[in-house]
């Protein structure tokens, strides 16, 4: 149950964090698509950061409350990115869909592992 915790949580972390170093490096591409996506492009960098921070909660598990939080910002954050995806019938919605997937397995096992 230990193996498959780490593996959805890295992979979920690899693809949070992807996506953040994208919006940092290539933060004029990423705001056309939050444009095109009808999502507001001030939230680019503050999602980043905020991105980078779930990491670290979710990867230390130093603080349990935090980490539920975390869990739950990159729910939502996958959540709106797929639908949003969907709507626009744009095909790019592969990464949200795997990132759902692993964070559903993550959080399960995660609850799993520590009880």
């Amino acid at each position: 149950m230990k193996i498959i915790y780490w593996i959805a949580t890295v992979a979920m972390c690899g693809i949070m964090l992807f996506s953040a170093q994208m919006y940092f490096r290539e933060a004029e591409m990423v705001r056309g698509f939050f444009e095109n996506l009808d999502y507001p492009t001030y939230l680019v960098i503050p999602l980043a950061i905020a991105k980078i921070g779930g990491i670290v909660v979710i990867l230390t598990n130093k603080i349990k409350w935090l980490k539920e939080w975390a869990y739950a910002g990159f729910f939502f954050d996958m959540t709106l990115a797929f639908t949003a995806h969907y709507m626009k019938d744009d095909g790019q919605g592969l990464f949200a869909t795997l990132g759902l997937i692993f964070l559903v397995i993550s959080y399960a096992t995660g609850k799993k592992v520590r009880s």
